[in-house]
């Protein structure tokens, strides 16, 4: 009997843990191939796809029983990117290869039926994770060297084929460590320009003051008023995301398979408009067994745009509430429960009633019509929106008076807000406004009386809850660092609040 080991990854989510694999070819008996560790159906086709690739190599496969084990047993493994660590568990075990480079050694590949190793999802993630666990190096398909060298402190082979592996195991060559040339992607296009915009003074200065503090934000108003223009400028204000962001969303698109062979790491905020017809499981994420990634974790780190959120419906929107508080998705499913990142920032836009007319004066909707339509949007939804603002109707094809702002004049107002929050809250670890506690804000930076005195009227009231002044305490501190100041003042605790009115939605 001859026992071997070779290790792969196992992905939840946008999280893994390291697999060992073991490969036992015993003697005597029966020929057989058995797995074992809970494999799901396109791992459990595995076994045919390694059997085939180890004889199209060629190499022998061993005419005895052969049983592989994934351990830990009691997790659940799916996904083809196993096959390689499979398959180098056999030739080692049946001692058609030596097991010494094994050792401290990760593979990952889905096998075609010749041989071939084609690429696999998630390769960032899993690198990630196989680093934290220890291991030395690993071997990856060739088409994702480009996706694996953006993780440092691992050593890193390509191979195209099974054969180049076991050549490499016997030390008779070597493995390619760089990726081979790919032309250069074509340059990002530019975002849409602030100053298309025309009008719209006070979604202007909302649309700012989101970009500064990272807050949510709903546009009300009818069609043509550039309610989507507006949302769709939102990322060029928004500014390159640091280190660690940009690879959390790189690794959320090797999850997603949006990564191709010139892999490199996402800089700019990510921009998610999916169509009002999306169902549940397109939004937050869904599917049977392990659940995938949906818009609002492809969108985590940037902006989640909902045009026409009114048609989306109750049941969609009342779904993002969880993310919108906590910052992440929990799907449960037959197979387990997993956590994907959802910290985004949330537009949505929407008419004022079913008919949507250019004037207000010219609606037919009778009142209880309105009303059914924007309720729609609830209260314990509305209460997570930081700003809500009334669109304009356009009366002008010309803006009189000064030039409007373009996107590179705020982008600078915003990258400085933007600075002056990150160095107030570094000591906590938080980058923007939005993120801070409101536990925080009511006591380490608690604001004078003088300054919050209509925020308590207003609680005092009803007319807002205690989420509702949290947020108002965080919009207005955005709103200090876009003046300049060192804390809010009563004048910007008022404003917060008027971008709560309840008539603006």
């Amino acid at each position: 009997m001859v026992l071997r080991r070779t290790w792969a990854v196992a992905l939840f989510g946008v999280d893994g843990a390291l697999v060992e694999i073991e490969a036992d070819v015993r003697k005597g008996g029966l020929p057989s191939l058995s797995l074992l560790g809970l494999p799901d159906s396109a791992l459990q086709e595995a076994k045919n796809r390694v059997r085939s690739a180890i004889q199209n190599c060629p190499e022998d496969w061993p005419d005895c029983c052969v049983t592989l084990a994934l351990s830990p047993a009691a997790m659940p493994k799916a996904g083809t990117s196993y096959d390689l660590a499979l398959a180098c568990a056999v030739l080692s075990a049946a001692e058609l290869v030596p097991g010494h480079r094994l050792v401290g050694t990760v593979f990952f590949g889905e096998l075609a039926l010749d041989g071939r190793i084609r690429q696999v999802r998630g390769l960032l993630p899993a690198l990630l994770a196989a680093r934290r666990s220890g291991m030395r190096r690993a071997i990856v398909p060739a088409s994702g060297l480009a996706e694996a060298h953006l993780v440092d402190g691992i050593e890193i082979l390509g191979a195209e084929h099974l054969r180049d592996v076991a050549t490499w195991l016997r030390e008779l060559g070597d493995l390619p460590c760089h990726p081979p040339e790919v032309p250069e992607p074509p340059p990002e296009e530019t975002p849409p320009d602030l100053s298309d915009v025309l009008g719209q003074p006070e979604a202007r200065w909302a649309l700012e003051v989101a970009a500064a503090g990272g807050h949510h934000l709903l546009m009300t108003g009818p069609p043509g008023t550039g309610k989507t223009m507006l949302a769709k400028r939102l990322s060029g204000l928004l500014p390159e995301l640091p280190p660690g962001e940009s690879l959390e969303v790189t690794a959320i698109s090797s999850v997603a398979g949006d990564l191709g062979e010139s892999a490199r790491l996402v800089r700019t905020a990510p921009f998610v408009a999916p169509h009002p017809s999306l169902s549940i499981a397109a939004l937050i994420g869904g599917g049977s067994g392990l659940a995938r990634p949906g818009a609002v974790t492809r969108s985590h780190r940037g902006v989640l745009f909902l045009d026409e959120a009114c048609e989306l419906g109750p049941k969609r929107l009342e779904a993002l509430r969880t993310a919108l508080e906590e910052g992440e998705i929990r799907l449960a499913r037959r197979d387990g429960t997993l956590r994907y990142p959802a910290r985004f920032q949330l537009v949505m836009a929407t008419n004022p009633c079913p008919c949507a007319p250019v004037r207000e004066i010219d609606c037919e909707c009778p009142p209880q019509v309105r009303r059914r339509y924007l309720g729609k949007l609830s209260g314990p939804m509305l209460d997570r929106v930081d700003l809500r603002v009334r669109m304009r109707p356009i009366t002008a094809m010309t803006v009189r008076g000064t030039e409007p702002e373009n996107t590179e004049v705020v982008r600078a107002r915003v990258r400085r807000a933007r600075a002056a929050a990150s160095e107030r809250w570094a000591v906590h670890g938080w980058q923007t406004n939005t993120e801070v506690p409101g536990t925080v804000l009511r006591r380490e930076f608690a604001l004078p009386a003088r300054s919050t005195a209509l925020l308590d009227k207003g609680l005092e009231s009803g007319a807002i809850t205690a989420r509702g002044a949290d947020r108002c305490l965080r919009v207005a501190w955005t709103l200090a660092d876009l003046d300049g100041r060192e804390r809010p003042e009563a004048d910007h605790v008022a404003a917060a609040l008027e971008f709560r009115d309840r008539r603006a939605a």
